[in-house]
């Protein structure tokens, strides 16, 4: 059983404040005056930093976001396909642009999944496979920007999914920069995976919502273990894609996607969170991060550490 470290290292302490100092430099790329001004108000800047680190260090933030799960997943559904059939699935529907190669190398020699999926989830957690960045740069080369490249990814997706069965995209035209983007830690442990596994294509040890059904998806996030990461629209379509039995009628335990944030208005608040579900045929759309039905459970995935 995988267990929460007890201690914090030195390393781990000069990685957060390498990342503090980057999103400082991200955030302060303006007049020297203004980040005088800044270090000037820098007790003010400690005690927002102090009251961040005291609120991701807790786990019982959202412990009242908690309900019991209704349902299991629907009887159809029998865990993943073959992963080399998988990987072949999503290469076809890229017209020969996405070279999967480099995936079912991968898929010849697959981590054991007792290595480093926690004992309890070992049951539901399985392989499947998922479009990422280099794909989504060989099928959509002119866009530079990686945030609406990936916007382009899930749009991509839904449509694949709307040809071969009922679908509802329920954010229509709401599938842009303005309303979603990737979780920054999900973004991160996907970037390392590609360093391991090249290609447009990843493998992703995951499970599918059982694991925290019932659970708000921000309950889900705070207890998620140190490997363990929320997934997103592209990873949910591209896994529905393949796995149409997945979402097959009302009485089932849907998906939430916490590896995603939206945002209803197009604003900075970005307290929503995608969702693949059925209702009169499978669904995206998304809810509060808040709520909490026992019709639904957050997907994630875990990565050998």
């Amino acid at each position: 059983m995988m267990t929460m470290a007890t201690s914090i290292t030195s390393g781990q302490i000069d990685q957060a404040t390498d990342l503090a100092r980057a999103r400082i430099r991200k955030m302060t790329g303006v007049s020297s005056e203004g980040f005088q001004l800044f270090l000037a108000r820098g007790g003010e800047f400690q005690d927002d930093v102090e009251a961040s680190i005291r609120r991701l260090m807790r786990r019982d933030q959202f412990a009242d976001e908690q309900v019991l799960a209704t349902y299991g997943y629907p009887e159809e559904y029998k865990g993943p396909k073959l992963i080399e059939d998988q990987i072949k699935a999503l290469a076809s529907i890229c017209d020969s642009k996405v070279d999967p190669s480099c995936a079912l190398a991968f898929a010849r020699n697959l981590p054991d999944l007792k290595s480093f999926v926690p004992e309890d989830a070992l049951g539901y957690t399985g392989w499947f496979a998922t479009l990422w960045d280099e794909a989504l740069v060989a099928l959509f080369p002119e866009e530079t920007d990686r945030a609406r490249r990936y916007c382009l990814g899930v749009n991509l997706m839904v449509e694949k999914i709307a040809l071969t069965r009922p679908f509802t995209n329920w954010r229509n035209n709401q599938i842009d920069t303005a309303h979603l983007r990737i979780h920054p830690r999900t973004m991160q442990a996907m970037d390392q995976i590609a360093l391991t596994q090249r290609g447009g294509i990843l493998l992703l040890a995951c499970q599918l919502g059982i694991r925290h059904g019932g659970r708000s998806v921000r309950r889900a996030r705070e207890l998620f273990l140190g490997n363990e990461y929320g997934t997103g629209s592209l990873m949910g379509t591209s896994i529905v894609y393949n796995h149409p039995e997945r979402l097959m009628r009302y009485k089932e335990l849907d998906m939430d996607l916490p590896g995603d944030e939206f945002s209803g208005d197009g604003d900075v608040q970005f307290v929503h969170a995608p969702l693949l579900s059925f209702h009169d045929g499978a669904r995206f759309d998304t809810n509060a991060v808040s709520y909490a039905d026992g019709d639904f459970g957050s997907s994630s995935f875990f990565v050998p550490q």
